[in-house]
């Protein structure tokens, strides 16, 4: 068992699997001599040479062609786009021809392409670099979408994504890459699709995702003070969403609330409040109450930014919301 940065899990996670199987190659801009932007892949260059860890330029649709056509040629590329921002500069490749390829060519043609790439805000960069994008993906069909919390979901998760014949978009929140976790030695291998309850509570459900992980936590302690019971979901994985294990949370609290950094409008709890209002409706005992950033452009300034990204006190308000 080692402690690892977020960081360097990014890096123990492209090693394992590029050890595993020598089809899996990684391109992006900066990656290789560089070592990353965010100093994630630090190593890799000398570890495997510059035919599998390839320096691009700074181009997003350069990036996602060439993945897109090392993959349908027999490839398991990982693909990085520093930014999850710049999706939109090549999201014509992303959602209109490789999520769509399996289906449009009846199976004959798999793309098994994992699409890595930092999100969110927290650091300090500006409504340019700093937004949360997690349900642009999320919104199209043939497209899975994980986003892992710790430093052991980054690499059993991406190990899964890299596994999968689909394309798998790993989600990074930026905030999270200094953070500390516990990895186990060997291979670490998950599942795509499977939430974890982080803390096992009585009286209210909250689902979080990424850095929000933290904040749930955080606010679940403090509603512990107050004798309330919160049980925290991490719902890691977007696409497959693991609907089971949230509604068995609520069927035994009676109350949920979600947490996420994305914009109010559409954001991903949205989705999540529908389906247990569909499915699981007699179980709540309140209403659902979400809680999320506002539907903004998000500031580069530190306290105007704090304000606005989900924080441990605005969890703790949303369930009393959700409690009174």
């Amino acid at each position: 068992m080692a402690e690892l940065t977020y960081r360097e899990a990014v890096a123990r996670a492209i090693t394992q699997e590029m050890e595993r199987d020598e089809t899996v190659l990684f391109l992006g801009e900066d990656i290789a001599a560089a070592g990353g932007v965010f100093k994630t892949t630090e190593g890799l260059l000398d570890r495997f040479g510059p035919d599998r860890v390839r320096d691009t330029p700074i181009s997003e649709q350069a990036i996602i062609g060439a993945a897109m056509g090392a993959a349908m040629n027999g490839l398991r590329p990982i693909a990085e786009l520093m930014f999850s921002d710049f999706f939109a500069v090549c999201w014509d490749l992303v959602a209109n021809q490789i999520a769509k390829a399996r289906y449009m060519t009846n199976g004959q043609v798999a793309l098994p392409v994992v699409i890595r790439t930092a999100n969110g805000g927290g650091v300090r960069f500006g409504a340019q670099h700093s937004q949360s994008v997690e349900t642009w993906m999320m919104a199209i069909p043939g497209l899975k979408v994980v986003v892992p919390s710790t430093p052991n979901d980054m690499v059993g998760l991406f190990a899964a994504a890299v596994r999968d014949p689909d394309p798998v978009i790993v989600v990074e929140p930026k905030v999270l890459y200094a953070t500390k976790g516990e990895v186990p030695d060997g291979e670490v291998v998950d599942r795509l699709g499977v939430a974890t309850t982080v803390r096992e509570g009585d009286d209210v459900t909250i689902c979080a995702l990424g850095a929000m992980v933290r904040q749930a936590t955080a606010a679940a302690d403090r509603l512990a003070d107050e004798g309330v019971s919160a049980e925290v979901i991490d719902v890691r994985s977007l696409v497959p969403l693991d609907v089971r294990t949230i509604a068995a949370s609520v069927g035994k609290t009676g109350h949920l609330v979600t947490v996420e950094e994305n914009p109010r409008l559409c954001g991903w709890g949205a989705e999540v409040a529908s389906i247990v209002a569909d499915e699981a409706f007699f179980d709540l005992d309140g209403p659902i109450v979400r809680v999320t950033t506002p539907h903004l452009p998000l500031p580069a300034a530190d306290v105007l930014e704090d304000a606005a990204i989900p924080s441990a006190d605005r969890v703790v308000e949303g369930v009393h919301r959700a409690l009174a």
